[in-house]
């Protein structure tokens, strides 16, 4: 089965409108550890930099979409 499965990129957005959302990634389950914790709020992350963006609370920008605050740390991802 992994042999089907789309290499992880450095950098990945859920937000379709970005350049750096991989639809092909998303056909699977992923799983990202931030500082060593399991995330499962993560909305875009950069394994290079080492950074996450994650929501902030219930808070939205005036187009409605969820405000996101970077959280610097290690990162790792992997394939459930």
């Amino acid at each position: 089965m992994s042999d089907n499965r789309p290499a992880l990129p450095d950098h990945l957005s859920i937000d379709p409108r970005s350049p750096h959302h991989v639809a092909a990634v998303f056909e699977h389950d992923i799983g990202i550890l931030f500082n060593g914790k399991d995330r499962s709020d993560v909305c875009e992350y950069c394994i290079s930099e080492g950074w996450v963006k994650v929501p902030a609370g219930k808070t939205v920008d005036r187009k409605g979409f969820p405000l996101l605050i970077k959280l610097k740390g290690q990162v790792e991802v992997f394939y459930r």
